[in-house]
């Protein structure tokens, strides 16, 4: 699978601090990094697995 046209972003609301990044412009996979270690592993999620990912997240709301 051909990962070179992953276009990364971080929540604009993480503002300066150390964040997840995530590529999700990809038709077969979603990929999430360690901002802080760009080189080091990265999550290969399906599309499904994402979304029901962020909907799960969404329901528990932010950390505290």
């Amino acid at each position: 699978m051909d990962l070179s046209g992953a276009t990364w972003r971080k929540a604009t609301r993480s503002g300066n601090t150390d964040c997840v990044e995530v590529a999700d412009n990809l038709t077969e996979v979603v990929l999430v990094r360690d901002s802080k270690d760009r080189d080091g592993a990265t999550l290969h999620l399906t599309p499904s697995s994402w979304r029901s990912f962020i909907a799960l997240a969404k329901q528990i709301g932010p950390a505290t």
